[in-house]
Parts: C-alpha cells; sequence; structure tokens
C-alpha cells in the first residue's frame, strides 16, 4: 500500500456525497429540508428531466448573508448546532453540514439568497464539482434562498450510469416532496416537473385544511376510510390517520412516521404498528397510515444514519407500548355505530356529509376511543375440553314455522321511525330476511345493511373467548420431560429480565447454565406446538424490541380456531329475533368489523346507491 495521505477536498466530497446523494430524490430532500429549518412558508420545486437535469428549489425562509455563502457550500459548516449539547437535542431536520458540500461535488450547483425584505441586492455562489471553488458575486433575488442543480453527476458517469428511468427517478422525487408536505402542513408546497405543474399544496392550519391535504397526497379513498387518532401520555403524544382494516394495501406504499416533523423507517414502530394491526388485518395485506409522533428530542437520537432516515429512541421500549397501545385502542372500536369525531373529506365536507354522499362504503362510520363493554351472547353449549361450541342460540326464538308471524309481530313492536326519530334505530337496523343462508339483510336509517353472519358471529365468539381468558388467566402444564434450549448469554439475560412476562403467559422458563435455559411450563393449549422455537422468536423480539406477542398471538390463533368452528354455519335458517340478537351483538362487540381472519364482516348500500341502480330521479 502507498502511503498514507490527506483526500482532496474534491474526492472527500464526492465520497460523502455516496453517502448523502443516491439520486435525484435525495437532493430534493436535502435543499428542502434546509428550506424548512430556514423558516420558509412557501417552497416552490422545479425540476427537468426527472431531475437528472436541473432541479430548482426556491423558498420564502430567512435567506443568508453574502459571506456566508461560501461556508454553506463547505463540508462540515452549519448554523444549526455548535456543541454536543446541540447534537443531542437536534430540533431541525438537518445538521451534518454536508448536503450542499456533498451535492456541489456532483453537479454544477448556484446559490442564490438574501436576507432583507426591502429588495436590495442578494448575492450568488456557484461550484461546478471541481476543488470546490466558490465564485460569489451579486445577483439580484427577494428575501430567501434558491438552490439551482444542473447536469447531476456530470463529472461522475459510473453514478450516473446508475439512475433509472426519467419517470422513475421522478416518481422517487414527487414521494420526497409529498412526505415533506404532509411533515409540515403550515408550508405551501409547488411542483413543476418538464414544466408542468403536478402539485399546488396550500397551507392548511385548521384541521379540514389539514385531512384535504393527506387527501390530496395519500388519495381521497384513504381519507374516507381512515381514524384520527390523538393520544398523549407525557412525554409521549401520537396523533394522525390510520386507515381501517378493510382499507389495506398489498405493500407497505402508503406509511408515513413522523418523529417531531422527521420522517423515518424505524424497526420498533413498524413492529408495534404491526402488532395492532394483528387481530384485524387480512392476512399478507400491509396497512396504511400517516401518524406523528412527537417527544422531548433529548428522547431521540437522529444522528444515526447519513441520510437521516433512521433514529434511536433512548427508551424504546415505552415508545413502542405507547403506539400499540393507542393504536389498539382505536381500532377495538370499529364497529358499527362507533361515535367517531366528525372529520373532513377530500373536499372539505363533513365526515357525515361524506358517508352520506358515498353511501357509508364499508364500515366507514368508526369510532376512536376505549373499549366497550361485549353484550351478552346465548350459547348452545359452553366450551368442552376439545374446544367445540354448540349451534348459535337466541334467547326466547320461536320455531322457525313461526317466522311470519313473527315477522308481524316484531314489525309492529319495533316499527322504523321516520326521519324525525332516526337516532333511535339501531346503526345495523332491523333484520328483514336471510339471503341464501349466508347474508342477513337488514334496514337502518341509511338503507340497506348486509351482513355475513358467519364472519360477524366468528368475531363475537373470539372476543368473548379472549374475555374469558383474559379473566380466568392463561392455564398452564408442567412438562414431564423439561426442555432444555441452547441459547446466547444475551438471552439467558433477556429470559432472566423477562421471567414474569413468560408467567403471565403460563410458561416457565429458567437457567440452566450461562448459555442455556430450561423449560418446565407450558400454557396447555400450545402443548402440540414447536414451543422451542417460540421461546427462540419471543426472545429474539424481546432483544429487538422490548417486547413480544408470539405468544399471545399463537394462543389468539387458538382461539380463533375455536371462533371459527363454533360460529353459527352458512345454510343454518335463523329467525328474525336470532338474526336481530346477532346485529345487536355486533354493535357492542369491538373489532365487529372484521372477522377473525381481516375480511369484512358488514357492508351498507345507501338509498341514494340503490337508487341509482334503478335509475330513479333520473
Amino acid at each position: 500500500m502507498s502511503r498514507i495521505h490527506l483526500l482532496t477536498p474534491r474526492l472527500a466530497n464526492q465520497i460523502a456525497a455516496g453517502e448523502v446523494v443516491e439520486r435525484p430524490a435525495s437532493v430534493v430532500k436535502e435543499v428542502l429540508e434546509n428550506s424548512l429549518d430556514a423558516g420558509a412558508t412557501r417552497v416552490d420545486i422545479e425540476v427537468e428531466a426527472g431531475g437528472s437535469k436541473l432541479i430548482r428549489i426556491r423558498d420564502d425562509g430567512s435567506g443568508m448573508a453574502a459571506e456566508d455563502l461560501p461556508l454553506a457550500l463547505a463540508r462540515h459548516a452549519t448554523s444549526k448546532i455548535a456543541s454536543l449539547e446541540d447534537l443531542e437535542r437536534v430540533g431541525s431536520l438537518g445538521f451534518r453540514g454536508e448536503a450542499l458540500a456533498s451535492i456541489g461535488s456532483v453537479s454544477r450547483l448556484t446559490l442564490t439568497s438574501n436576507t432583507s425584505d426591502s429588495g436590495s441586492q442578494g448575492s450568488s455562489a456557484a461550484c461546478e464539482g471541481r476543488e470546490m471553488e466558490v465564485q460569489l458575486k451579486p445577483a439580484p433575488h427577494p428575501r430567501g434562498t434558491t438552490v439551482e442543480v444542473r447536469d447531476l453527476f456530470f463529472n461522475t458517469p459510473a453514478r450516473r450510469k446508475f439512475l433509472r428511468t426519467e419517470k422513475t427517478e421522478f416518481n422517487h422525487l414527487e414521494e420526497v416532496v409529498k412526505r415533506l408536505a404532509l411533515s409540515r402542513f403550515d408550508v405551501a408546497f409547488s411542483l413543476r416537473h418538464n414544466g408542468r405543474v403536478l402539485h399546488n399544496l396550500k397551507p392548511g392550519l385548521s384541521q379540514a385544511e389539514r385531512q384535504r391535504r393527506v387527501a390530496t397526497v395519500c388519495g381521497p379513498a384513504f381519507m374516507d376510510q381512515a381514524l384520527f387518532v390523538e393520544n398523549e401520555l407525557t412525554p409521549l403524544r401520537l396523533w394522525g390517520w390510520v386507515g381501517l382494516p378493510t382499507f389495506s394495501r398489498s405493500q407497505a406504499d402508503l406509511q408515513y412516521f413522523f418523529v417531531n416533523g422527521r420522517v423515518i423507517r424505524d424497526r420498533v414502530v413498524a413492529h408495534a404498528v404491526k402488532q395492532a394491526y394483528r387481530d384485524v388485518l387480512y392476512h399478507g395485506r400491509h396497512p396504511a397510515f400517516v401518524l406523528y409522533l412527537e417527544l422531548d428530542p433529548a428522547q431521540v437520537d437522529v444522528n444515526v444514519h447519513p441520510t437521516k432516515h433512521e433514529v434511536r429512541f433512548r427508551d424504546s421500549r415505552a415508545v413502542h407500548n405507547f403506539i400499540f397501545s393507542s393504536l389498539h385502542r382505536a381500532l377495538a372500536d370499529v364497529r358499527p355505530g362507533g361515535s367517531a369525531e366528525a372529520g373532513v373529506g377530500a373536499d372539505g365536507a363533513s365526515q357525515d356529509a361524506l358517508q352520506e354522499r358515498l353511501g357509508d362504503g364499508l364500515a366507514v362510520n368508526t369510532a376512536t376511543g376505549e373499549i366497550s363493554h361485549q353484550g351478552g351472547l346465548a350459547w348452545g353449549a359452553q366450551a368442552t375440553a376439545a374446544g367445540g361450541f354448540g349451534a348459535y342460540r337466541a334467547p326466547a326464538g320461536p320455531a322457525p314455522g313461526q317466522a311470519r308471524e313473527q315477522l308481524r309481530d316484531y314489525g309492529r313492536l319495533h316499527p322504523l321511525p321516520d326521519v324525525a326519530g332516526e337516532e333511535e334505530v339501531p346503526p345495523l337496523g332491523y333484520a328483514l330476511a336471510q339471503l341464501k343462508g349466508v347474508y342477513i339483510l337488514a334496514e337502518n336509517a341509511r338503507g340497506l345493511v348486509l351482513v355475513d353472519m358467519h364472519a360477524a358471529h366468528e368475531r363475537i365468539t373470539y372476543e368473548r373467548l379472549k374475555t374469558a381468558r383474559a379473566s380466568e388467566g392463561i392455564r398452564s402444564q408442567p412438562l414431564l420431560v423439561p426442555r432444555a434450549v441452547a441459547v446466547s448469554q444475551r438471552e439467558v439475560q433477556v429470559a432472566t429480565e423477562h421471567a414474569g412476562l413468560f408467567q403471565r403467559l403460563g410458561m416457565v422458563v429458567e437457567v440452566a447454565g450461562e448459555e442455556s435455559l430450561v423449560i418446565r411450563q407450558i400454557p396447555v393449549s400450545l402443548r402440540d406446538s414447536d414451543v422451542e422455537q417460540l421461546l427462540r422468536d419471543v426472545l429474539a423480539d424481546l432483544i429487538e424490541f422490548g417486547s413480544s406477542d408470539r405468544i399471545e398471538g399463537h394462543l389468539d390463533d387458538i382461539l380463533s380456531t375455536m371462533a371459527c368452528h363454533g360460529s353459527v354455519r352458512a345454510n343454518r335458517r335463523l329467525t328474525i329475533p336470532e338474526m336481530n340478537a346477532l346485529l345487536r351483538d355486533m354493535e357492542e362487540t369491538e373489532r365487529s368489523g372484521q372477522c377473525n381472519h381481516g375480511r369484512p364482516t358488514w357492508t351498507q348500500l345507501g338509498i341514494e346507491e340503490l337508487d341509482k341502480l334503478f335509475l330513479r330521479g333520473r
């Protein structure tokens, strides 16, 4: 090897650019973050050829003085931190002082700025990827800054070859703009590509304006089927929108999570959200959400990765539990007749008006809040040792031959009120008939309700079983031959720290050596499971996230199977009171909008939708 020598400024900056400037979208991210840190209230982005030919970003922020422009293009020069104390509680989006220097080393960069509101002359600094020679000259410019980046990677052809098509690069760039637009509702954003305006987002200060922006960025379908969540437990605050379980995605492409205004990707956060949706999401699907976590900057380390996409929480377990509990509580009451706060749709209409126009959609009328008390449900038989249940039996149900008289009597005793008394009609209305032995047809104030009776009863049964388990505890049994498991020293330490957790979940795990554990007792329901692998998975979760729901998940899977086999089956004829009893139980049972497998249990056809089917009113 040759002798040690200092790298040239140009080569050092290009190495840094390899970490920070991956593609045109990376340039836009770094410059936009600087604009937001400068207090901009409006940012205009103009790009050509997907950003590879031109990126021009103009803001109305505080601007920079002429003498600061050369420093802005130098490495490790910043106005955002000055000491280690500042680094430990970063409140700005940028702080490394590397972005502009890295961008300037692989492009033709021009920086124009002015700090005055009086219209005085601004200044311009330029560099073209040489030895970072900065050319400074006067230039007219209003208060704020304009950053112009031309011919990205013109001097590093190998990097330029890694760029994708113009459309692909622009899609990445547009996604960056969307994320930052969601992070700062108070700032106006405009995006122009090849001379065409694609986005012109106005500032959003009110709740209606914020929801309008979310609908613009994420699509009105998301906003139509989203819950607004807000929870605070000092020093943590979580708020934002989560999609209903019935509004899921085939991939995780509509997930935005912000920590103190910074968009991040974090395994702890992802695990907490996944846990919250575990019981209600269809298998293989991904939830959609736009969530904001606020906490003391000293409690989160943002100096983890050059692109600042990752953070490290000081107390990741507390953050995980807070996010999980907040979302779990909100999703628990996704059921017919919830009392959601009035939201605003994409066009600013109230949620009630939006639902009226959309015919309620699929379980749209939902709520956030505490878990409600579950309604009573009569059983044909108690749980047997094998986990079997009797058929569904509503109280005082007459014989099937009396259905016609019963329907007449039920209609007389429970007439549907007129418009003036709509509040008296239950959310799922009153049963009218059964279709093909599978679906319940009911009438409510809005129109026709269709219910999958097996899916609905399966959820009700499942929630009752979970409630019974919570009240009675988990039954466990000792192993005739204790199972020895070879693990690492770290896993032994974690098992010792969480011995109480294993005990509550029906497992007794003891330390047998420095790298050995012994399983002496397991839950009765898991006697046929691979408990050794389950223990390893739980320990892995505890090490990475500080918590684990794998044991509970396995127990819930068994209860779900029991509920499926113990629920009313297709082609079972129900009487009108039986159907109405099922509807009332759905209204009182949390998560009854979906069955145990995440499928919807009911849907609504409003009068307007029915009228359209028959061309009424045309």
